[in-house]
């Protein structure tokens, strides 16, 4: 394990300047809950506890924490070269990642600009979808089409087209021109399921009431998590994609879906995309791109769509878009080594290996007090409890607390706890989450 972090070393003495990321801050700061190394499946917690990853980090850590390859890979590159500008020059690991990505993308998508975290992604997206449109003739494609409970960054376009109504509220009108679909959450027809729910399919033809009422000829793109991780893990139902896609394809809409949780082996492929068998146009991808080792984010794009914008003059410029950061050698760097791991474990073939297992073991959980729904598929399960009248999201959090102090970090988003442990996760440590989290469910009022 790594040297041993004091107390001293582990509580700074001023916690009040850091402005903390989705976090009750003043709730944090009146109880910290440090986390000071982290090796394997373990975080170590300032003092001095092995708490058990059953989150990934947050949805990213696909081949475990503190991986020597992935350091060595960063030590060697920060030595080599540290930082190259992205714009009119290249180095040479940007398009051996890119080409490493797009080898495991679904076929015909082989164009690949890379951003520096999901958020950056899903916004670089929307802008191709629209840019690709006007580059066409069809400059009145300029509508953004997301869903409700869809969760797609904080970026003004993320922001616009998701559809978590906290995450949306306290920002004013956004962007205009958005609209959504209903969300795909039926606890009546759909509690308990294994893997894909067998109700919903149906739900896809909301796009047709949003091109009926807003004309095709102004949409430029939808876009859907295809199993929507942050909102309390929604399993995309039995044919629900498909339709989607179709009905995509009969009005010139283009498809993006965001992969950002989902990509690199998450649900036991490569892609949803691919795990479904549903080709979007575009996706969006960060998290496990880089096991979360450095910021990196990347849209990976049919081919049609980046030779479209390959016209006019070649020296100008096609797209006038991109970041400081874009395809830095130290994310590209730990994402060459990252898919290497994935590779050589075998890691996205031993998602589908345990999913049988994780899905029996997170499913024993059904008839634990307030539970009301379990879900899942790959590994990421959602376990859905009653919230507390008035107090919509509270039981949830205790429930995390008590998990955390109970030496297992999960994840949890309103009244749902959320599983996504690190891909290296070995049966008995399943089994200790989940009798964990059985645990706390006895305790909670």
């Amino acid at each position: 394990m790594n040297k041993p972090i004091t107390t001293a070393d582990a509580q700074p003495n001023n916690l009040d300047a850091y402005w903390m990321p989705f976090t009750g801050n003043r709730q944090f700061k009146k109880q910290p809950r440090m986390l000071v190394a982290a090796e394997g499946m373990h975080y170590t917690s300032h003092d001095g506890r092995q708490i058990l990853d059953a989150a990934a980090g947050m949805w990213c850590v696909n081949a475990g924490h503190g991986r020597r390859e992935i350091l060595e890979a960063v030590k060697a590159q920060v030595a080599t070269m540290d930082y190259a500008p992205p714009f009119q020059m290249g180095h040479p690991l940007a398009f051996e990642v890119a080409a490493r990505v797009a080898r495991i993308a679904p076929a015909g998508m082989e164009r690949v600009f890379f951003t520096n975290s999901g958020s950056e992604a899903v916004d670089t997206a929307l802008k191709i979808a629209i840019a690709y449109h006007r580059l066409r003739g069809e400059g009145t494609r300029t509508r953004l089409i997301g869903r409700e409970r869809g969760y797609h960054g904080v970026g003004f376009g993320g922001t616009s087209v998701g559809g978590i109504s906290s995450n949306r509220k306290f920002f004013g009108p956004l962007l205009n021109g958005v609209d959504h679909l209903r969300h795909t959450h039926d606890l009546a027809k759909n509690a308990y399921s294994r893997g894909q729910p067998e109700h919903g399919a149906d739900l896809a033809e909301d796009l047709e009431r949003l091109v009926a009422l807003h004309d095709a000829s102004t949409i430029a793109c939808v876009i859907v998590e295809p199993m929507a991780g942050s909102t309390g893990v929604l399993v995309p139902p039995k044919g629900y994609l498909e339709r989607l896609r179709q009905i995509c394809d009969r009005h010139g809409i283009l498809l993006i879906f965001d992969e950002v949780i989902t990509g690199f082996g998450r649900v036991g492929k490569s892609f949803a995309a691919t795990r479904f068998a549903i080709t979007p146009d575009i996706i969006t991808c960060a998290k496990g791109l880089t096991n979360g080792t450095v910021p990196m984010g990347g849209v990976i794009c049919k081919n049609a769509i980046y030779e479209a914008f390959m016209q006019g003059p070649e020296w100008a410029v096609e797209l006038f878009h991109g970041y400081t950061y874009t395809a830095h050698p130290l994310a590209c760097a730990a994402s060459l080594a990252s898919l290497d791991l994935f590779e050589a474990e075998k890691l996205f073939e031993r998602t589908l290996e345990l999913q049988p297992y994780f899905e029996q073991a997170v499913h024993s959980l059904k008839g634990a007090p307030h539970v009301v729904d379990i879900r899942n598929i790959g590994l990421v399960a959602g376990i859905e409890m009653a919230p507390r009248p008035g107090e919509p999201g509270k039981r949830g959090f205790d429930a995390f607390l008590k998990i955390y102090e109970k030496g297992v970090l999960p994840r949890v988003t309103g009244d749902i706890i959320a599983l996504s442990p690190p891909l290296i996760v070995e049966r008995p440590q399943i089994d200790r989450i989940v009798e964990t989290i059985g645990q706390v469910l006895r305790t909670l009022n």
